[in-house]
């Protein structure tokens, strides 16, 4: 099969969807891997490293006119719409819950699209997982930095001082985005609450925790009464492949402490805040009514050396499997890449996302 692998136009995404490690294997397995020129720099790849693995280096329009499978990290973005052909395999976050126009754009060229966030093994989401442990471990860190009064925060240390009580958290969700969030909370110091649905997973937060994270039941009237007295509130919540539901409407701003921060991770399924939307690395924050949104579409992409690595661990295998046996038999063969499929024959079959986009 012909891979192509595009360098990622998103603002400030430098990661890349297959390493120069990675090209070996595919191009070992017999496999044609076509690289955008410059595609791995933004994580320390250069060009003459995928060279070296067996990859052809070309430019944008001739990847995109040869390749039969494209693996991304980020979304197409509309100024790559017109490169894509029809009957074309797109494998890579997707997101489409709130994107509309991208979920038209796929279906119309009759685009077969998988998406790493829907794909499901052993109950879990083990393409989602490494960027939302990363994304997870950044929110406090984003939080810290959203705090300094400089950049329109409270002016609160996380950790507190001698004789000052540290910042507290109050984290929205206990799958791996919320665990690690609150895994590097507590790691400084902060006074920390994970609010979740289940229980079976605040349970675990206890245990591993031993009782230094608070937990409480995920509900309204919970919501309102601990981003009161929050200083940071981290969104982590999830449905995979829906929109992420909304639990901060905008009248609950004003309850809160002017200068408090949301760090919304939930951004990409469109937030679990009213008032959130898409921020970049270069401009992360805004202020709505006194409390400071920090909610960049791809957190990841700050690290993207590690991101990368992380990513690409997880993916290869799958991307290995739709090479070897072909599209149309992986998906059928394989129930992981099946529960991938957002988009196929110009159909949107993934029922989350349809749902989705019944509803708005």
């Amino acid at each position: 099969m012909i891979i192509g692998i595009p360098r990622e136009i998103k603002r400030e995404e430098y990661r890349v969807a297959v390493t120069p490690g990675g090209t070996t294997e595919l191009v070992g397995a017999g496999h044609t891997v076509l690289l955008e020129e410059r595609a791995g720099e933004g994580s320390g790849f250069s060009d003459e490293e995928y060279r070296r693995q067996g990859a052809l280096v070309l430019s944008r329009d001739e990847l995109f006119r040869e390749a039969e499978l494209i693996v991304k990290v980020k979304e197409p973005l509309p100024a790559e719409f017109q490169l894509f052909r029809q009957g074309q395999a797109l494998f890579t976050y997707l997101h489409l819950a709130p994107n509309r126009e991208l979920t038209a754009f796929l279906c119309e060229q009759r685009v077969t699209a998988l998406a790493y966030e829907t794909l499901e093994h052993g109950g879990g989401l083990p393409l989602l997982a490494p960027m939302s442990e990363i994304a997870g471990r950044m929110a406090p860190l984003a939080g810290a930095w959203s705090l300094q009064r400089i950049n329109g925060g409270a002016g609160l240390l996380p950790t507190g001082a001698v004789g000052v009580k540290p910042a507290r958290a109050v984290i929205l969700g206990a799958g791996m985005v919320g665990y690690n969030a609150a895994r590097v909370a507590a790691g400084l110091g902060m006074e920390v609450t994970v609010l979740n649905r289940g229980v079976e997973r605040l349970q675990r937060i206890d245990e591993l925790f031993c009782g230094r994270v608070a937990t409480l039941a995920l509900s309204g009237a919970h919501i309102r009464e601990e981003i009161r007295t929050a200083d940071l509130v981290v969104g982590a919540v999830l449905v995979p492949g829906g929109r992420t539901p909304v639990l901060i409407m905008r009248e609950m701003l004003a309850t809160m402490k002017q200068g408090a921060v949301i760090v919304d991770v939930a951004v990409d399924q469109g937030g679990c805040c009213e008032t959130t939307r898409p921020t970049s690395h270069d401009r992360p924050v805004y202020e709505v009514d006194g409390i400071i949104h920090y909610c960049v579409a791809n957190m990841p992409g700050a690290y993207p050396r590690t991101s990368t690595l992380a990513l690409t661990n997880a993916t290869l295998p799958y991307v290995k499997l739709l090479a070897d046996r072909g599209i149309e038999q992986s998906i059928a063969s394989s129930p992981a890449l099946s529960s991938a499929v957002n988009i196929r024959d110009g159909r949107i079959v993934h029922p989350m996302l349809a749902t989705a986009s019944a509803g708005q």
